[in-house]
């Protein structure tokens, strides 16, 4: 009995990290179209995106990292797995993208990724 209760714990406490992850990656698309209107408008905007970028990957690998050890413990779906791990690739295509200055493809993924990122929130 203590042990389902554990486990019951351990399986909200991995939701909550999940949908805590799914926000700050949802935010930081967000501000990701914010320091793009910056960077056609002010000399700061190229450092913002720039660095903006490496804190949207970072937030990316978060939401798999919550997404694991949300399913892992509980033995639940692998989908939300599937979910954050197909977000990474869209994050790391975004990457490329931005490096490269393909801004045809980078901004309507951007726009992409930030409707898939809300979904993902309402759905949790």
């Amino acid at each position: 009995m203590a042990t389902q209760v554990t486990a019951t714990v351990n399986a909200r406490r991995g939701s909550s990290f999940l949908r805590i992850a799914i926000a700050l990656q949802t935010l930081t698309i967000f501000l990701q179209a914010v320091s793009a209107g910056l960077l056609l408008t002010s000399s700061y905007g190229q450092t913002l995106h720039s660095v903006g970028a490496r804190v949207m990957y970072g937030a990316s690998m978060l939401y798999v990292l919550a997404a694991v050890l949300a399913w892992k413990p509980g033995g639940g779906s692998p989908r939300p797995v599937w979910h954050a791990s197909g977000f990474l690739v869209l994050a790391s295509v975004q990457v490329v993208l931005g490096i490269a200055h393909v801004p045809s493809v980078h901004l309507p993924l951007g726009v992409l990724m930030f409707g898939l990122s809300v979904l993902a929130l309402a759905r949790r």
